[in-house]
């Protein structure tokens, strides 16, 4: 998805995590409550982010336990998925500032894009959840969303865009996001997992994205 992003802009580039980050939530965990499986989930899951697992794997791993469940159960999900604090402000300000904002998730297309369209982001790329006949089969459709992808996400989004990388700043907080973070010219680990607080440039812990904006000059 490019919902704003033409021809050249002149930065910055913010890119988000989506889970934990750009939402409060963990989104296949709002999946995996209703598929009876959410206390396996969540175990896998926290062992992801503090990079114990190989993310593709556990990921394969958590959506395996999604199948059979009817495709109307993620518009619920996406009903409960709440934006985190000073989002808003964050994307009005970067773009006010003719920057752009997008968001890069190990999470799912399916609960992912219609936020990401209300709050007019400019990328957003996800995993996307394979169906059969109105359910979820368990598997993952396509290339899975990973550390090494979202780094290359960062890096596409701000070739497309004539943003040079000094001009771009990535946002997250699990080991997934690591070579993201690694990539932009400052990655920000935000209330993160202590592997990933080691290792990014700047850590912010109070949960409200506004916090970023200092970071970009563009407060104070």
């Amino acid at each position: 998805m490019t919902a704003g992003a033409v021809g050249r802009s002149r930065g910055p580039l913010v890119v988000l995590d989506a889970d934990s980050t750009l939402i409060r939530e963990e989104a296949i965990e709002l999946l995996a409550e209703a598929a009876g499986s959410l206390e396996h989930v969540t175990e896998v899951t926290e062992r992801a982010m503090r990079g114990e697992l190989d993310f593709a794997e556990s990921l394969r791993e958590r959506v395996a336990t999604l199948a059979g469940l009817d495709v109307g159960v993620m518009a619920s999900a996406r009903e409960r998925m709440t934006p985190t604090d000073g989002v808003h402000e964050l994307i009005d300000r970067v773009h006010a500032a003719g920057g752009l904002v997008g968001v890069v998730s190990g999470g799912f297309h399916e609960l992912l894009d219609p936020l990401a369209q209300r709050l007019g982001l400019d990328f957003c790329r996800a995993n996307r959840l394979e169906t059969a006949d109105g359910r979820l089969t368990g598997r993952v459709d396509g290339d899975i969303v990973d550390a090494s992808a979202k780094a290359a996400a960062l890096e596409e989004w701000a070739a497309v865009s004539g943003i040079a990388l000094e001009r771009t700043l990535a946002v997250g907080d699990g080991a997934n996001d690591l070579e993201m973070l690694g990539k932009a010219a400052l990655g920000v680990a935000f209330c993160a997992k202590p592997v990933v607080r080691a290792q990014a440039d700047i850590a912010i812990d109070t949960p409200d994205l506004s916090a970023v904006l200092p970071l970009l000059g563009l407060r104070g």
